[in-house]
């Protein structure tokens, strides 16, 4: 059995199918079981940018050139109804994100054949004057993702992205302290800058920053490239699993000096959250990958709006600071942007 991740309208699931007995029904039978949503109306899309999958239920599963570890999104075809709605009764359709993402530049939108002949399709809302930065790239939007200043940023960061929740940042902790009790060569005192035992200790520590060490273990962990753009200088640092393990596909978090966030891919800039993209196919290893591109001009977006900190010369001890939200409220009060870490 092998893993497939499914985003739906009740949340994310991972799903267990077979590639070698598995029919296209089979997969739908999945489906349904996960999301509520019957195989007859699923609307199912996967790849980057999502691609819609043509749904023949006789064929075997390897007909959709699906492979482990794909995410796919499935949403009800507009118009359908809901399970367990009787007979009887009337509901609206609930429009799909998938429907309503925006349709890049010089190309015309076109209703889904279902829609052209009764009705028009659904608008797509505009973006609130709260909503976090974001970039239009091919198939939706890049969205910066925030995560609360609370010392554990990097994890939370990790945590929204590999496992859809930031509550799992201490599990992210365990993660990089048991991949370094397991690996003394590499992860000597030397790399560490201070006793093992005593890192170990460190980081499990919900206080304690992480950085480039911890990005390094997280990306042969989950065996996927991290991609680290700096909102200062707009430079994009890549860790990289090993090649034997390598998925061939990439997520970005985003630094701004003394905090990290995450970015993923939404159909439309207010889509809900359980329809972002968090991890992407590796399109290209230069910047003309969609994704890194847009990567650079969210990081230009940000820097625009002074959203980094210097690191240069001001030392939080000195100043009595206890951790990244105390530095960046210090920062915001008094102008000061220069800061480095006892």
């Amino acid at each position: 059995m092998a893993p497939l991740r499914l985003r739906h309208p009740k949340g994310v699931s991972t799903l267990q199918v077979d590639f070698d007995t598995f029919t296209v029904q089979d997969l739908q039978q999945e489906i349904y079981a996960a999301s509520e949503i019957l195989p007859s109306q699923q609307d199912l899309k996967s790849g980057y940018p999502p691609r819609s999958l043509t749904l023949i239920p006789e064929l075997p599963l390897e007909s959709l050139g699906l492979k482990t570890g794909d995410q796919l999104i499935v949403n009800q075809k507009p118009g359908s109804a809901s399970r367990g709605v009787s007979s009887g009764a009337t509901q609206a359709a609930v429009p799909s994100p998938a429907r309503t993402s925006s349709v890049p530049s010089g190309r015309a939108a076109e209703a889904p054949s279902s829609l052209r002949a009764s009705q028009a399709p659904v608008a797509r809302p505009a973006p609130s004057s709260s909503s976090p930065a974001s970039v239009e790239t091919n198939g939706g939007t890049l969205v910066h993702r925030i995560v609360p200043d609370d010392n554990s940023c990097l994890f939370s960061s990790v945590a929204l992205i590999f496992e859809q929740d930031i509550s799992k940042a201490q599990q992210q902790r365990k993660i990089v302290a048991d991949a370094i009790r397991k690996d003394m060569e590499t992860y000597n005192e030397a790399i560490l800058g201070r006793p093992r035992d005593e890192y170990i200790s460190t980081i499990l520590k919900p206080t304690s920053w992480g950085g480039a060490i911890e990005l390094a273990i997280f990306a042969k962990h989950y065996s996927t490239e991290i991609a680290s753009v700096d909102v200062e200088t707009g430079r994009i640092d890549h860790f990289t699993p090993p090649p034997a393990s390598d998925s061939g596909s990439r997520c970005v978090v985003i630094y701004s000096g003394i905090h990290y966030d995450a970015a993923s891919l939404a159909p439309f800039a207010d889509a809900p959250t359980d329809f972002h993209q968090t991890v992407f196919p590796v399109i290209s290893s230069g910047d003309d990958d969609p994704i890194l591109k847009a990567t650079k001009e969210l990081a230009t977006i940000l820097r625009s709006k002074k959203a980094f900190t210097n690191t240069a010369t001001f030392d939080l001890k000195c100043e009595g600071l206890k951790g990244e939200k105390e530095a960046r409220a210090h920062a915001k009060d008094t102008g000061h942007t220069a800061f480095g870490e006892y």
